[in-house]
């Protein structure tokens, strides 16, 4: 009787575990819900953190950093190759210039403004200012057939750090027409002949219409780079 006492008395008192449980609200689902502990809604309601937004921030600005980094490495990238080709197109237009002038080269003597002779090649050292290359050519183009011969004398100058192209209008005591300038940015200059077996600093012909037989051109650029050829002299081509 005690027993059945105890168990209606827990009934009407309320002691049932699982009826308390569900009238009080501690069911951990529903307590979570209810005071909203559930992460993903807490966050929809709440925003982002400060940490969480300096995190992002810092992320934003590291691949902006990146982006400007790259930005200019290809810039830059870019420059260089364009100058590169510059300078190779520069030295190749170099190269067809004086090959075309060594092989159109002629024995022809010539006079200059004061009557007096000069060799067909007069070959020299290298020195500021100076001619240090002379000779006469064939195959100067007449496109407006005006009245001259096709021949033409030309000189070659190294001034202040350019390789410059000297043409005369005539071949004997006639002043140089326009000069053009080759190659810029040079910084030193030399060239050898070709004579017999034998590779010279200077052209000393025995007989005044003599010819080497190839000629050697070397320019050192200013930012070091290097450039050699060689030319065959009066092939005729």
């Amino acid at each position: 009787m005690t027993s059945i006492l105890s168990s209606r008395r827990s009934a009407e008192h309320g002691f049932t575990p699982v009826r308390r449980s569900a009238e009080h609200g501690f069911t951990p689902v529903r307590r979570s819900a209810e005071h909203g502990f559930t992460p993903v809604r807490r966050s929809a309601e709440h925003g982002f953190t400060l940490v969480e937004l300096l995190v992002a921030l810092f992320i934003f600005a590291l691949l902006a950093s990146a982006g400007v980094a790259i930005l200019a490495f290809s810039v830059r990238a870019q420059a260089a190759a364009s100058d590169r080709l510059t300078e190779i197109a520069g030295l190749g237009r170099v190269g067809a210039i004086v090959s075309a002038d060594m092989a159109q080269v002629i024995p022809r003597s010539t006079r200059n403004r004061e009557g007096d002779p000069l060799p067909a090649f007069d070959g020299l050292a290298v020195s500021n200012g100076e001619p240090f290359l002379s000779f006469v050519r064939t195959g100067w183009t007449n496109a407006e057939g005006a009245a001259r011969a096709s021949l033409q004398r030309v000189e070659y100058q190294f001034v202040d750090g350019r390789l410059e192209r000297v043409p005369f209008a005539m071949l004997d005591g006639a002043e140089p027409i326009t000069r053009s300038v080759l190659l810029d940015d040079v910084d030193r200059l030399s060239v050898r002949y070709r004579i017999d077996n034998d590779w010279m600093d200077t052209w000393q012909p025995t007989r005044a219409e003599g010819l080497p037989r190839a000629m050697e051109l070397t320019i050192r650029r200013r930012d070091g780079v290097e450039y050699r050829q060689l030319f065959l002299v009066g092939t005729g081509y």
